[in-house]
């Protein structure tokens, strides 16, 4: 069944437990942006299934997993019931981590979850109160050129322009019946609500899906992936104190 490509991952829990940034991205050298995860304290912004969470636990990081969704909330916490390994949950939006003390943390992982936050800056700030100086933020996002692109085979044989580049506002989708909003961040607004929340961006990639045989794609991947990058990854580094 094909998935709205920036609903991803929701929808998509086949496959072991693994840290996915994107479909069919070259999904093992974009996790090394994490850095080495044994004996760290990690917190993920979203954790969906699980997937993600239980992988960097297997990989000895010590991590904290924040999700909206009760639901997904529960999955996540079978998975990590069923690999065997300790993750702490909670429930709350991705700015709600006034349980985290300050400078706790080694790195943060937010994987197309920051679509459904509205006001960047606000999260950006307590993910610099929580980290420790030069631990890494992880972000990946639908990339804002693939929300501004539809396709119908119904219609046309080629995708379309279906919003302008600086159109404010958000895409609607939904998956299992529910309905959700992926709010569009431009590049530029994500790289300057980092730099004025203190990081220091050092990695910006737009990477293509690597998978071309057609048995083994996500069911998020779309015929606009060979129009415009599909994922838009960032890491930035928290700097000061």
């Amino acid at each position: 069944m094909a998935l709205p490509p920036c609903s991803f991952p929701h929808g998509d829990e086949s496959g072991p437990p693994a840290i996915r940034l994107g479909p069919d991205l070259d999904n093992e050298n974009l996790s090394r942006l994490l850095g080495p995860l044994e004996g760290r304290r990690v917190l993920e912004l979203g954790c969906g299934a699980g997937s993600a969470a239980v992988a960097m636990a297997t990989a000895g990081a010590r991590v904290t997993a924040v999700d909206s969704s009760t639901a997904r909330l529960t999955r996540a916490r079978t998975a990590a019931e069923m690999a065997e390994v300790r993750i702490e949950f909670h429930h709350g939006e991705p700015a709600d981590l006034a349980f985290v003390r300050a400078d706790s943390i080694d790195a943060v992982l937010a994987v197309y979850s920051l679509g459904a936050v509205e006001d960047l800056p606000r999260v950006f700030r307590q993910l610099h109160r929580v980290l420790t100086t030069g631990g890494p933020l992880l972000i990946a996002l639908a990339h804002p050129l693939s929300l501004m692109v539809d396709w119908d085979p119904e219609e046309t044989p080629t995708p379309w322009i279906s919003r302008p580049f600086s159109s404010p506002g958000s895409v609607a989708w939904s998956v299992a019946g529910e309905e959700y909003l992926t709010h569009v961040h431009q590049t530029s607004t994500v790289f300057t609500a980092l730099q004025r929340s203190n990081f220091r961006v050092d990695t910006l990639l737009e990477p293509e899906p690597v998978v071309s045989d057609q048995d083994s794609r996500s069911p998020h991947r779309s015929p606009t992936d060979a129009w415009v990058p599909p994922t838009l990854v960032m890491r930035a580094r928290k700097e000061g104190i």
